[in-house]
């Protein structure tokens, strides 16, 4: 009997559709000091386990400080990101191409016209089929099951993505913006305090 249950696989019998491209959202009872007010965009979603970037961690280090050529392609802020705790002297490179494309040297589809960059191509080859790229030092990552189990205690909201959430301008105010064009009580939750002492 084969593995594969539509699109998802099945894991301990029962089928785990693959989150890549979505949008982890920190519910406000995630303490993690790593994640407190997170949004996080899946790169991968797989059996063994997920990876993802944060996307509204930006630092203070110009990309031209680290990848020279590469700075001309940053979407503003053109700055490193902190990507997560995970291994933070790699760098993970999220483009938007002007077109979505399956096959492209050097490029890794996530979804639609977003995708990793390896960042030993040349720049300038891929300056016309780019929009913009931005550069996160260090990811996110969870074993096989755990994103899973912390999704089902409370700690996530699994949410769509659109394709600018990854170049915002202000990346400080994704995470309310995201959740406010849900609507409802989703859209409640933007406005969650950050300490409730506070309130």
């Amino acid at each position: 009997m084969s593995g594969i249950q539509g699109e998802g696989q099945a894991i301990g019998g029962r089928s785990v559709d693959s989150m890549t491209g979505q949008l982890l959202v920190a519910t406000p009872t995630l303490k993690d000091p790593n994640f407190d007010r997170t949004v996080v965009l899946l790169v991968a979603h797989e059996p063994g386990g997920a990876l993802g970037v944060v996307l509204n961690r930006a630092t203070e280090v110009p990309v031209s400080d680290v990848l020279g050529d590469w700075s001309r392609l940053a979407r503003d802020p053109a700055v490193l990101f902190e990507g997560g705790p995970v291994q933070p002297d790699s760098a993970i490179c999220l483009a938007r191409m002007r077109h979505p494309v399956r096959r492209m040297k050097g490029f890794h589809q996530i979804s639609g016209a977003v995708g990793t960059i390896d960042l030993s191509v040349d720049p300038e080859r891929l300056r016309e089929s780019l929009t913009g790229i931005r550069v996160f030092a260090g990811y996110s990552g969870w074993g096989a099951g755990q994103l899973e189990e912390e999704i089902a205690s409370g700690s996530w909201f699994v949410l769509d993505a659109l394709p600018g959430d990854a170049f915002v301008d202000r990346p400080d105010d994704l995470w309310p913006m995201v959740l406010r064009r849900q609507g409802g009580m989703m859209a409640a939750v933007a406005h969650f305090p950050s300490d409730v002492a506070l309130n």
